[in-house]
């Protein structure tokens, strides 16, 4: 639950153990929404914008609806006329068209910037042509991702999404049932008013909200460049040696991304790129390998409707067949397939699918496509629901610190800090146990400890601004 203010159960001066367990977790709820809540209202604005432009629109033209004439040309033929419609262009990645009667799309390169070349399939006319991944959509992605800051903006939300963590669970302790309200919590109370009326608002949505907002942040934290890179993603990659004796790139599967859109599945992004240039490998197709062969080939291996074919990049370079959630491919992650063709001989050099993903990649591989809005219109609904609900949540926040600010006071208004505090020591032990697991929200937890601790027992007049 987000939040920067909610009510005691008692007065601040009583001093029963469970009233000093409450006081704490509301300063903790409190100071935590403070930093928080702005991040989220941030990402809940960015991500219904990048849903709905999904869902109505297309990030590459290839909604759009052509005359079926016939069959459609070669894509070696698409693919020259492709080339042409950007001077000096090189085809690097080809999206098979929806159906029958979309367009096929070319991602075409020249002189350092990528050129999104939309198609005619029947015809090799040349639809449209735009900057690749460069709409409002991704624009949104970047600033969902990092704030446009890079390293420091993700830094910054990685935090924000620890701390979002906080924020339920302390949010849990304060909405739990007292005085034998028990179920009828669950609900909002509607006949209160004034800022009653936005608590008890604020509580119910939180709670319901709060579910979905631990699937969020945890596979948001996931992509997160310390605890998703450096640890859970890192543990949970797919093992290149699960392919037998192939030479590998010193290159990724994320040197497939394009800037910081992600088109290769999480499972898969640190995982090193197979290369070209041996007798490795297995079955495949016969020689010579070319752009219609290799299309043919991953026809006949099932890959139906959307799916992309990247084309080597150098001499060591692979084709990439792949069909996958995370670059909405299609709505059903079990789905996903990634094969790996030697230029040169044809042979396959990996075919790694959703079952052999580890466990926590196949939970990614779904919960990306939940938190993208992939999965249907059900999904879409609840997304959108959500995410106004979050909205909601900082802002209900907002006004009931508002509401309960002393008028006229300069001070911040924070909820009291209990006298004698219990088993404050295992709270520093959960902070550094959180250090571990996960470094960047460990040690901010440990410096509001150590500020609220020490800091301003020590600095009266510092202490008085911020209660």
């Amino acid at each position: 639950m987000t939040a920067l203010d909610t009510d005691a159960p008692r007065a601040a001066g009583e001093t029963t153990r469970a009233n000093r367990f409450y006081f704490a977790a509301w300063r903790w709820h409190f100071y935590a929404g403070l930093y928080v809540a702005p991040f989220l209202v941030m990402l809940a604005l960015t991500g219904l914008i990048m849903l709905w432009i999904s869902a109505t629109t297309e990030l590459n033209g290839e909604r759009t609806i052509v005359a079926v004439n016939g069959d459609a040309l070669p894509v070696s033929t698409l693919a020259e006329a492709a080339a042409a419609a950007v001077p000096e262009g090189t085809v690097v990645q080809y999206i098979e068209p929806m159906a029958a009667d979309r367009v096929a799309v070319f991602r075409v390169d020249a002189a350092g910037e990528a050129t999104t070349v939309v198609m005619n399939p029947y015809s090799a006319e040349v639809v449209e042509t735009f900057p690749w991944r460069a709409g409002w959509y991704d624009f949104a992605t970047d600033v969902h991702g990092t704030l446009l800051l890079g390293t420091l903006g993700d830094r910054l939300i990685e935090i924000a999404a620890g701390l979002g963590v906080v924020l339920i669970v302390t949010g849990a302790y304060l909405w739990w049932p007292r005085r034998g309200e028990g179920a009828r919590a669950l609900l909002p109370r509607l006949s209160a008013r004034g800022r009653g009326l936005w608590k008890s608002l604020h509580q119910t949505i939180g709670l319901w909200a709060s579910v979905l907002l631990l699937v969020f942040l945890v596979s948001g934290l996931s992509w997160a460049g310390i605890w998703g890179e450096r640890f859970v993603q890192a543990w949970s990659t797919f093992p290149a040696e699960k392919w037998d004796a192939v030479p590998l790139s010193d290159k990724t599967h994320a040197s497939m991304n394009h800037g910081t859109a992600k088109e290769v599945p999480w499972g898969l992004e640190q995982t090193p790129m197979p290369a070209s240039g041996s007798e490795a490998g297995i079955g495949g197709m016969a020689r010579p390998v070319t752009l219609d062969a290799v299309v043919d080939y991953a026809r006949s291996l099932g890959f139906v409707g959307r799916f992309q074919l990247n084309l080597p990049a150098d001499e060591t370079g692979v084709w990439t067949i792949s069909h996958d959630s995370m670059s909405n491919d299609g709505p059903d992650p079990s789905k996903d397939r990634t094969i790996h063709i030697d230029q040169y001989t044809g042979k396959v050099l990996a075919d790694v699918g959703y079952a052999d993903y580890s466990a926590y990649a196949k939970a990614m591989a779904y919960g990306i496509a939940f938190h993208e809005g992939d999965m249907g219109l059900w999904n879409l609904a609840l997304n959108t629901v959500f995410c106004l609900s979050v909205i909601f949540l900082s802002v209900s926040g907002l006004v009931m610190w508002w509401k309960r600010r002393p008028s006229g006071a300069a001070r911040l208004a924070a909820p009291p800090l209990p006298v004698d505090l219990p088993m404050w020591k295992g709270a520093v032990f959960l902070a550094l146990v959180l250090s571990l697991a996960f470094p960047l929200v460990g040690l901010t937890l440990l410096a509001v400890l150590a500020l609220d601790l020490v800091v301003l027992a020590n600095m009266p007049a510092l202490k008085r601004a911020l209660s």
